[in-house]
């Protein structure tokens, strides 16, 4: 069981490992690498369960995503990395490689497509927004792969470019030491920042809309991806070119995911203005009625009427017994006269 040993000089020279890849139980190697990434996955469950009421899932819904994403993920991830090392695996000879996954091999893109498009299904069968299930895959993913990318330490892989960085790694083979960018220790560092912001942001305020979450995660690992393959000496080419494969991925995911959000916050930022002018316009029509309707006035005005009308009524009575009584004395004295 061979390994090479790994040194971070900013520790001093006796900070030294020498981690193998694998122990042994019963005959079966264990590979630590696949325990790391089922930490992740532990950690990310235990996570949402806490959280779950965010997203609106139940407990069940947390662990079937849990339980769905191990196997689609794993597949999606050798999938993507055997398309982008053809020969090494459809080549004359070669299809024996498919199957070897304990050499190695996994794209942590084809792993995130993969479990998209089982949640799209999910979602679905379901009948569950979408939104809410990415929303709770970003928060998920952010974890997973801050655990998960420490495996590519024990592997010695995932490694940057040579450099005399103060925080450099190094690697010792066949006696010889160099040192490089340790682009695992970057990748889980950015993840666990976005991590943080995501998690702070969602206790601070409201969630807008479904999804949301997930689209800053698809921006921010895209950003720090983009940076973090430019380094790396192992990275996935597309064929037929020297372009990464990953890092232009990471970079058309990036302004994908940061265009989304602008256009959602500007245009959920003018859609409350028109209410707010809505609101104004309302009220000044209400001002309106007031001044010229009010009600108050009105009764105060039918009790001015009324009491006028009263008051008619009585001075006709009033001119009739009047009247009357002019009347009669005239009748009197028309009497008398005749006698």
């Amino acid at each position: 069981m061979s390994s090479s040993p790994i040194t971070f000089p900013m520790f001093g020279d006796g900070f030294v490992l020498d981690i193998p890849r694998y122990f042994t139980v019963f005959g079966l190697n264990i590979y630590y690498y696949g325990l790391l990434i089922t930490a992740g996955y532990v950690l990310a469950a235990l996570y949402l369960i806490k959280r779950r009421d965010l997203f609106g899932l139940t407990k069940d819904n947390i662990l079937d995503l849990v339980l769905i994403a191990i196997p689609c993920g794993l597949l999606g991830a050798r999938l993507y990395y055997m398309l982008f090392n053809f020969n090494s695996f459809f080549a004359p000879g070669q299809w024996g490689n498919i199957l070897r996954f304990r050499d190695g091999g996994l794209a942590v893109y084809g792993g995130i497509i993969a479990s998209g498009l089982v949640f799209i299904l999910y979602s679905h069968f379901k009948k569950i927004k979408l939104g809410s299930l990415l929303d709770a895959a970003g928060f998920g993913l952010f974890i997973g792969q801050a655990v998960g990318r420490w495996g590519n330490l024990i592997n010695r892989e995932a490694f940057g470019v040579e450099t005399d960085l103060p925080w450099k790694m190094g690697l010792t083979i066949g006696g010889t030491t160099k040192y490089y960018h340790p682009a695992f220790l970057y990748e889980s560092l950015w993840n666990l920042c976005g991590l943080l912001v995501m998690h702070i942001f969602s206790k601070k305020s409201k969630t807008k809309y479904p999804g949301q979450y997930f689209l800053f995660y698809v921006a921010w690992y895209g950003l720090g991806r983009f940076m973090i393959e430019g380094l790396r000496t192992d990275s996935l080419m597309i064929w037929g070119t020297q372009l990464r494969a990953s890092q232009w991925l990471a970079a058309a995911s990036f302004l994908a995911a940061i265009g989304i959000l602008l256009f959602n916050h500007f245009k959920g930022s003018k859609t409350e203005s028109d209410v707010s002018l809505d609101d104004d316009r309302a009220d000044d029509s209400n001002d309106d009625d007031t001044e010229y309707d009010d009600p108050e006035d009105d009764d105060n005005l039918n009790e001015d009427n009324i009491d006028e009308d009263i008051s008619e009524d009585e001075s006709t009575e009033d001119l009739t017994a009047l009247d009357g009584v002019t009347n009669e004395e005239v009748q009197d004295e028309n009497d008398e006269e005749d006698i």
